[in-house]
């Protein structure tokens, strides 16, 4: 049915653009007196909470070469997919630019407007790390943060799409439980949907070089049939348009005259 291979890259962009915001967040520690004594970058992964979760919980033993997890730390996830009605656009809509010769035009139909959801998850072992964290990424959220991308970097460089990220909501859970030797990890959730667009296949199209209309008189002829009574003919005014589709030069205009229609 479908037939065209294309492959856009669009969520795979979605998963890189959304990690990129959250990259670059640090954790200071002072010390009694105010001072800064360590500044730790805050790594990033795309991972599972659950996954993460049983990492932190592990300790190292004399049987188990595996070590916990260091905290603080962040991970991210996509939850959930939704058709967004609200971004219709008419299915009539296309786009198009120059194509790959001087005879032709590129083109792309209207997307198809869906909703990712993320999840990203802070992980830290005191409530001071945790709360640095999650204030270094609210008051971007007001409540939404605008990306730019080009969805066809390729094909359509100059081409570029906001991506608006909204965030949803923020929870909060401490399970700090069982013995006290246990290892205590703070989770700050917060839950943001990313507004992208799926486009179809970039395809081409032949440019009109030529227009022809004929023209009839309403039944004049025998048992009240019609007779083309003059052919117009419309087409660029010079031929070194062909090489410059975006351009308007006028055009040349040539009435032949078929019959008389008295």
């Amino acid at each position: 049915m479908f037939g065209t291979h294309f492959y856009h890259e669009k969520i795979k962009k979605a998963v890189a653009i959304f990690g990129r915001v959250f990259n670059n967040i640090h954790v200071i520690r002072k010390n009694s007196s105010g001072a800064v004594i360590s500044q730790i970058k805050v790594p990033l992964a795309y991972a599972a909470k659950r996954g993460y979760l049983t990492r932190i919980r592990e300790n190292p033993d004399l049987d188990n070469t595996q070590v916990a997890i260091k905290l603080p730390r962040m991970s991210f996830e996509i939850t959930g997919f939704d058709y967004d009605l609200s971004r219709q656009l008419t299915k009539i809509t296309s786009f198009n630019s120059k194509g790959s010769t001087k005879d032709n035009r590129q083109k792309f139909n209207a997307p198809t407007p869906y909703n990712i959801n993320f999840q990203l998850n802070v992980y830290a072992k005191t409530q001071d790390d945790a709360l640095q964290i999650v204030e270094q990424i609210l008051p971007f959220f007001n409540p939404q943060y605008v990306l730019t991308i080009k969805p066809f970097a390729t094909a359509y460089p100059a081409f570029k799409e906001d991506i608006p990220i909204i965030i949803q909501s923020v929870s909060f859970a401490d399970d700090f439980e069982g013995e006290v030797g246990a290892r205590r990890s703070i989770i700050y959730t917060l839950d943001f949907q990313m507004k992208i667009n799926f486009h179809g296949p970039v395809t081409n199209s032949e440019i009109i070089r030529k227009s022809i209309v004929d023209l009839h008189s309403l039944k004049i002829g025998l048992a009240d049939s019609d007779i083309q009574t003059s052919r117009i003919t419309v087409t660029p005014t010079d031929s070194a348009v062909l090489g410059l589709p975006d351009s308007d030069f006028g055009f040349t205009t040539t009435i032949e005259l078929i019959g008389d229609s008295s």
